[in-house]
């Protein structure tokens, strides 16, 4: 009887650890942006962009996109943000990431690399989909999706023109940026 009991308290505990780590196994980190519009949440996609989630991971740590404005924002299209001067053109001071092209589609509140004609040139500018847009596939980095506050990504200033500028004086931005494990 004693040896049963033994074993049996092993597979117990046995079944604990597992548990453990299965919880462990399934934590997510959340990007939260707490915008001019209100709160977003971005679930942050590390299996399948593990260098982009580190680089969003660590600038947030820094406080690299506190004040950050959407410089870019085009109906339809998709929400712009993550650069330190405004224009579309900086980045923070860390080195161009390589591409890390998935095959998670271009869907509604899929969140990517923002880069320049080189595919190995994100650096800290990153864009929120309004809608469908497939043409990126295989062409930019999917990084994230949102999971919360959709509907403050769609009340983003829109921009003007084909390029989707936000006039400096009505531009939203992310107040603070902070990364939580659920």
């Amino acid at each position: 009887m004693l040896k049963i009991l033994k074993t049996a308290s092993a597979a117990i505990l046995s079944l604990a650890f597992v548990s453990v780590a299965n919880v462990q196994a399934f934590a997510k980190d959340i990007w939260v942006l707490e915008t001019t519009e209100g709160k977003v949440e971005i679930e942050l996609l590390a299996d399948v962009a593990p260098k982009h989630v580190e680089r969003i991971k660590t600038l947030t740590k820094e406080g690299f996109y506190n004040g950050i404005v959407f410089h870019r924002v085009i109906d339809g299209f998709m929400a712009q943000g993550g650069d330190p001067t405004g224009t579309g053109t900086g980045g923070s001071d860390k080195p161009d990431l390589p591409a890390e092209f998935n095959n998670i589609p271009f869907d509604r509140g899929i969140v990517g690399a923002a880069r320049t004609q080189n595919p190995n040139s994100a650096n800290s500018q990153f864009f929120i989909m309004f809608k469908e847009g497939h043409f990126l596939n295989n062409q930019y980095t999917v990084f994230g999706r949102v999971i919360e506050g959709m509907n403050i990504v769609d009340a983003l200033e829109r921009g003007q023109g084909q390029g989707g500028v936000v006039p400096e004086s009505t531009r939203d931005s992310i107040k603070t940026a902070t990364i939580e494990t659920r």
